[in-house]
């Protein structure tokens, strides 16, 4: 699969996800919505635990995670971002593509971070 087949497969595959957590979600309307949020916070965590697994950090613990795990956690921070915009709007790619448009026109310089 070239890079191109990959990003044009993205927005069908987030739409399909979408779909499926639609399909069994329990709770409805604003509190639907706010907790599809929530989750992107728990997968945050994830990667957080991940990072101080790879590193070592917990001397109870030691090493448990690898550098790529911390890889996969973050994949499934994107992924959950953007099924949680897809939740807030159906155009979540048009949203997403402005977006992404306006930040990469930033210029990068002290005081405007990216």
């Amino acid at each position: 699969m070239t890079d191109h087949d990959s990003a044009a497969a993205l927005w069908p595959t987030i739409d399909a996800l979408w779909s499926r957590l639609e399909a069994t979600r329990k709770h409805a309307g604003q509190e639907g919505v706010l907790l599809r949020v929530l989750k992107l916070s728990e997968e945050v965590g994830e990667v957080a635990e991940a990072v101080i697994g790879a590193t070592g950090q917990n001397p109870r613990k030691g090493v448990t995670h690898t550098w790529e795990d911390v890889q996969a956690e973050l994949c499934d921070v994107v992924i959950t971002a953007l099924v949680a915009l897809r939740t807030l709007t159906p155009e979540a790619r048009e949203v997403f593509e402005g977006h992404l448009a306006r930040v990469s026109a930033r210029p990068l310089r002290p005081g405007n971070p990216a």
